[in-house]
């Protein structure tokens, strides 16, 4: 089952009632991966739909399903799969998320040969409901420390997403698995651990989609929830590297305040969202301008405005040179 050069992984899959959306769409993404040697672990969280039969209509013996008694949460769910994963490497695919046919194969084929390696990372795209491409970020990461590299991250040149990391399987469980203090960035805050001691290998081709929807845009999550989890990772981030005052700290502070300013704009309620934007202004010590965040939201928008009326006038003039062409 394990050797170096083809080293056992397991793609884990943890589920809740995603039956009639997302989930066979992911499964035909780990079932159909180049790369031989690996499991699918499958952890139905008590769902009520028919996810049991969507799983195992795909008789395929890689599959390993569990169901739970009882909903245990996400994280925990994600805990269950690591406890019961076989391979050396681990994957967690949510089951809204999608991987590239060959995503596997090229992270293995990035492993440096005798080193010990705690994560592989990819660039990933963004994905909306109906599998269009919103966006996408190459891994672009730079320089071999932690600083050098999560300062790529708060500059948007790398991409950070459960289903565009592998995990050296072993390693995750000695640090206790994936935790942090609101479990907003557990999986950020396990690639940090592993990063600082084990290598990184790097991948920089885009190799997986996370999916961007009504149910995972963190607008019903509580704002301070996500702005706890932020000052808690950047904190370990400086503790880590052992630099408080670091320009890791400067910079990731108005990372933070910007992203989090972002979750606070989906609150559809004004009078929340407002109180929102005040926690997230608080949290970070006012580290990046309210007043710019939504300057530049106005003018994104006012571009996409401006983008679709072009499109559906170029649209309707493309009609009319065919209705055109078809009289003449």
């Amino acid at each position: 089952m394990q050797n170096k050069t083809t080293p056992f992984v397991t793609i884990a899959i943890p589920t809740y009632n995603r039956a009639d959306s997302y989930l066979k769409e992911s499964l035909e993404s780990a079932v159909g991966q180049t790369y031989a040697n690996i499991e699918i672990l499958v952890s139905d969280n008590c769902s009520s739909d028919h996810t049991e039969e969507l799983v195992k209509s795909f008789h395929d013996s890689r599959i390993r399903y569990f169901k739970q008694p009882e909903n245990i949460g996400s994280n925990n769910n994600c805990n269950f799969c690591l406890d019961r994963a076989r391979g050396k490497y681990i994957l967690f695919l949510f089951d809204d998320d999608v991987l590239d046919h060959d995503f596997i194969e090229v992270c293995v084929a990035a492993l440096p040969e005798n080193k010990n390696v705690g994560v592989v990372l990819t660039g990933a795209r963004e994905i909306d409901s109906n599998g269009k491409t919103i966006g996408e970020c190459l891994n672009q990461a730079r320089g071999t420390s932690l600083e050098e590299f999560f300062l790529e991250w708060f500059a948007n040149n790398t991409p950070l997403y459960f289903c565009s990391t592998l995990y050296d399987t072993q390693g995750l469980r000695e640090m206790g698995g994936l935790h942090s203090a609101t479990n907003q960035y557990e999986d950020v805050v396990a690639t940090a651990k592993l990063m600082a001691k084990y290598q990184r290998a790097d991948v920089n081709a885009v190799k997986a989609s996370f999916r961007v929807h009504g149910s995972n845009l963190g607008a019903s999550t509580d704002i301070a929830a996500w702005c706890e989890d932020s000052l808690y990772l950047l904190n370990l981030l400086q503790s880590l590297t052992s630099r408080k005052n670091s320009l890791l700290g400067t910079e990731g502070l108005a990372y933070f305040c910007k992203v989090n300013f972002g979750r606070a704009a989906r609150i559809k309620n004004w009078p929340k969202r407002m109180r929102a934007y005040w926690t997230v202004a608080q949290s970070f010590n006012h580290s990046y301008s309210l007043s710019r965040f939504l300057y530049r939201k106005n003018i994104k928008s006012r571009m996409r405005s401006i983008a679709r009326r072009f499109q559906q006038a170029f649209s309707r003039f493309g009609g009319q040179l065919g209705r055109a062409s078809h009289d003449g």
